[in-house]
């Protein structure tokens, strides 16, 4: 499993109604603050190159 922690950290002061919105697009599909938080908690491929996307997009 890897260390998603950055994350778990921005996301916990996402207010609960901006999570809904989208902040990522992997393979042309859109994915909100809570779609990612369940691509990454489970750990998936999706969730890993969303994870290494905000990174890159300094989100996180």
């Amino acid at each position: 499993m890897h260390d998603y922690s950055r994350f778990l950290n921005v996301y916990a002061n996402v207010p609960a109604k901006l999570r809904d919105g989208i902040v990522a697009v992997i393979d042309d599909i859109p994915f909100s603050w809570n779609a990612a938080y369940i691509e990454i908690a489970g750990d998936t491929e999706i969730g890993h190159k969303i994870y290494q996307q905000l990174i890159k997009m300094e989100i996180i």
